[in-house]
C-alpha cells in the first residue's frame, strides 16, 4: 500500500465510510499490530469514539459538577412527546431504558437484569415474542420500587392515541403482559426480527406509574412530571428552565455500584454551535458540548489548543431536505399543511427532480463540513448492508433548467419561472447555525440560475425543533415549502429510522403534530414494502426490501439527501464517555467521568 492509498483510508476514517475497526482490520491484513494502526488513527489528527471503555472510579460521586452544553436547550423532560433530539437527551437523563446501543451496535443491559437470547428461551425463534428479566432492588428517583408494573404501564401509556407521543408507533402494534413482578414479556403480532424495540434505547425510556397513571389519554399534557422528572437514572431532578437549563444532582441509591462519579449535572441550552465548540475546546470552560455542527475549519483551528477536540462517531444520521406534498400556505379545518390539500407547485416531480439537481452537495461537503459530512444521494447510509447502490446524486445547473422547461415551466421577464400562472417561489426553512445558512446560500445561488426563487428562513433552533404544540414554527407543522434539517437514526437498524415515510405517521394537527411523517408524502407501495419488513426473519431479504423503501423516497424525491452526518461533539481532553452512535449521546451517562 502506497502512501497516497494509507492517507485515503485514514480520510475514510475520519469521514465516516470506514469504521474505526474497518481501518484496523486492513491494517491488521498487511502485518501491522493492532497498536500502531491506532496510533495511525491518532495521528490523523481526529480523536474517535472509543470502541471499549473501563470505568475507573472506586466510589460513589467526588466528581465535582459536569458541565454539558447543549445549544438547542431541551423543551420538556417527557421521553415520549421528545420529538426532538434535545427533549430526549434531556430526558435521558433522568430516565433509562431496558437496555441500550453501544458504539459497537449491540445491546447493553440497563434496568436489564440481562439480554435476551434464544439459547436461554427468551428470544423465541419463531420471532413472536422477547421476554424481559429486570433489575431488582431498583428504585425511582422518589424511593417507589421500580417493577414491571411501570414497564407495562409505559406501554398502555405511549400506544393511547389519546396520550399522542411520538412513540406510538413502538407500543401500538406489540402486547405487553407482565410475567411476575420482575419479568415481562413483548408478544408480536407477527414474526418480528427486529426485536428490540419497546424498552430499548431512546424510544424505550420507561416512565413511573403511580405518577402518570393520572395523566393518562387526554390529560398527558397537565401531568406536572413533564417537567420535573422522577426516573431511575444516575442523577434526579433539581431545576429545569426550558430552552435554558436542565440541572440534576446525584442518586445515591443508583443501582450499579460506584456511579455516578459526577455530584451534579447542569445542561445548558442556547447559543450557538461554535460557541458551545468554543467554551469546550479552546477554554476548557465545559466539559461536553453536542452536535458540532460547526464548519471543519473552526473545529481544526480550535483543537490546536489542547484543552479539548472532537470526537467522531459512526452512526446513520443524514442531513436533508424535506419537501411539501401539502399546501402550507391554505389553512383547511385550522391546519396548514392539511392532508386536504396538494402542494401547488411540488406536487409536479419536474420541480422537485430539478431542486434535487440544483444542490451542490460537493461544495458543502467540501466547503462546510469537511471531515464531519460525506456528500450522499441516499436517505440510510449505515449500516452498510442496508445501503443502496442503485441511487445517485448529481449537480447540474443546465440539466435543471432543461428538466423544468421541458415540463412548461418558462422564464418571465423576471428572470423567474412560471406555469399557469404560478411561479416557482418557494419558502426554504432551517435551524440557525453557520453550516445550515452556508448550505441554503449555496442552493439559493443555483436556484437562481434555474429560475427558482428562494425565500430563506432561518429559525432559532430552540424553536425550530420545539415539541410546543402551539408553537408554528416547529420542523414538525412544516408550514413552508421546503426545510432542511437532520434526523438521527437513533438504531442499529432501519426500520424505526424508515418509519417516518409511512402513511399512518403523517404529522398532523389530530395527532398533535408527533407523527414522524413531516413531508406529508404517502406511497401505498411503500407501505406495503414497510410492513413486509417488519417480518421479515431473513437478512438478506429485509436488507434488500429496506434498499427498495430508501430507493422510492430518494427517487421520487420526497427528501433530497445533503449529507451523511457521523455524530460530532466536543469532548475535554480529561473527560471520559462512552459514546454511541446508535442511542442517544447521554445513553452511558452513568459511566462518564474525568481522569485526574
Amino acid at each position: 500500500m502506497n502512501e497516497q492509498e494509507l492517507r485515503g483510508l485514514i480520510e475514510d476514517v475520519q469521514v465516516g465510510r470506514l469504521s474505526r475497526r474497518g481501518f484496523i482490520n486492513r491494517m491488521v491484513g498487511l502485518g501491522l499490530a493492532v497498536p500502531l494502526a491506532g496510533q495511525m488513527l491518532a495521528h490523523a489528527g481526529v480523536a474517535l469514539a472509543q470502541t471499549k471503555f473501563d470505568y475507573k472510579p472506586t466510589k460513589r460521586g467526588g466528581g465535582g459538577a459536569l458541565k454539558l452544553l447543549w445549544w438547542q436547550g431541551a423543551t420538556l423532560l417527557n421521553p415520549h412527546f421528545a420529538v426532538g433530539t434535545k427533549d430526549q437527551e434531556g430526558s435521558r437523563i433522568f430516565y433509562e431504558p431496558l437496555a441500550g446501543w453501544d458504539g459497537e451496535g449491540n445491546l447493553v443491559p440497563v434496568l436489564a437484569a440481562e439480554i435476551p437470547s434464544v439459547e436461554d428461551g427468551t428470544l423465541a425463534k419463531d420471532g413472536m415474542s422477547v421476554t424481559w428479566k429486570l433489575k431488582k432492588d431498583v428504585t425511582w428517583h422518589d424511593g417507589k420500587p421500580f417493577t414491571a408494573d411501570d414497564c407495562v404501564f409505559t406501554w398502555e401509556y405511549a400506544r393511547d392515541p389519546a396520550t399522542a407521543t411520538y412513540t406510538v408507533s413502538t407500543y401500538g402494534d406489540v402486547d405487553v403482559e407482565k410475567v411476575d413482578s420482575h419479568t415481562v414479556r413483548v408478544k408480536f403480532k407477527k414474526p418480528t426480527p427486529f426485536w428490540a424495540d419497546a424498552f430499548v434505547g431512546t424510544r424505550g425510556m420507561i416512565i413511573p406509574k403511580h405518577l402518570f397513571e393520572a395523566y393518562k389519554g387526554a390529560a398527558s399534557r397537565d401531568a406536572p412530571t413533564n417537567l420535573k422528572p422522577v426516573g431511575t437514572g444516575p442523577y434526579k431532578f433539581a431545576d429545569f428552565k426550558p430552552g435554558d437549563m436542565v440541572r440534576g444532582e446525584i442518586n445515591p441509591n443508583y443501582h450499579e455500584p460506584n456511579k455516578p462519579y459526577f455530584d451534579s449535572i447542569e445542561m445548558k441550552g442556547g447559543g450557538d454551535a461554535v460557541s458551545a465548540a468554543r467554551a469546550v475546546i479552546q477554554t476548557g470552560e465545559y466539559d461536553y458540548a453536542w452536535n458540532m455542527q460547526v464548519e471543519d475549519e473552526i473545529l481544526q483551528r480550535l483543537e490546536k489548543g489542547g484543552k479539548g477536540h472532537a470526537v467522531i462517531t459512526q452512526g446513520g444520521n443524514i442531513e436533508y431536505i424535506a419537501v411539501n406534498f401539502t399546501d402550507p400556505w391554505t389553512e383547511v379545518d385550522g391546519e396548514r399543511s392539511s392532508l386536504k390539500t396538494k402542494h401547488p407547485l411540488l406536487s409536479d416531480p419536474a420541480v422537485r427532480q430539478a431542486l434535487a439537481l440544483l444542490v451542490d452537495r460537493k461544495s458543502v461537503q467540501d466547503h462546510v463540513y469537511g471531515r464531519t459530512g460525506v456528500a450522499t444521494g441516499n436517505f440510510v447510509n449505515n449500516p452498510e448492508r442496508f445501503k443502496s447502490k442503485n441511487t445517485k446524486w448529481e449537480f447540474s445547473i443546465d440539466k435543471a433548467n432543461q428538466v423544468l422547461e421541458a415540463a412548461g415551466w418558462l422564464k418571465g421577464s423576471d428572470g423567474i419561472r412560471a406555469k399557469d400562472g404560478k411561479k416557482l417561489k418557494f419558502v426554504f426553512q432551517t435551524s440557525i447555525n453557520a453550516p445550515r445558512q452556508k448550505t441554503q446560500q449555496i442552493i439559493k445561488q443555483a436556484c437562481q440560475k434555474a429560475g427558482i426563487d428562494l425565500e430563506l428562513k432561518s429559525i432559532t433552533a430552540s424553536v425550530f425543533f420545539s415539541s410546543d404544540v402551539a408553537n408554528p414554527d416547529t420542523y414538525t407543522k412544516f408550514y413552508c415549502d421546503i426545510e432542511m434539517y437532520t434526523t438521527t437514526m437513533v438504531q442499529p437498524d432501519p426500520e424505526q429510522f424508515m418509519l417516518q415515510f409511512l402513511t399512518v405517521e403523517v404529522a398532523t394537527k389530530e395527532n398533535k403534530w408527533q407523527g414522524r411523517n413531516i413531508t406529508r408524502w404517502r406511497n401505498p407501495e411503500y407501505d406495503k414494502a414497510f410492513q413486509a419488513a417488519q417480518g421479515e426473519l431473513d437478512p438478506v431479504k429485509r436488507a434488500a426490501l429496506f434498499i427498495k423503501m430508501n430507493d422510492m423516497v430518494c427517487n421520487d424525491w420526497a427528501v433530497i439527501p445533503v449529507v451523511y452526518r457521523p455524530r460530532v461533539a466536543a469532548i475535554s481532553s480529561r473527560l471520559r464517555a462512552r459514546m454511541s452512535g446508535w442511542d442517544n449521546d447521554l445513553w452511558a451517562l452513568k459511566d462518564w467521568y474525568r481522569e485526574a
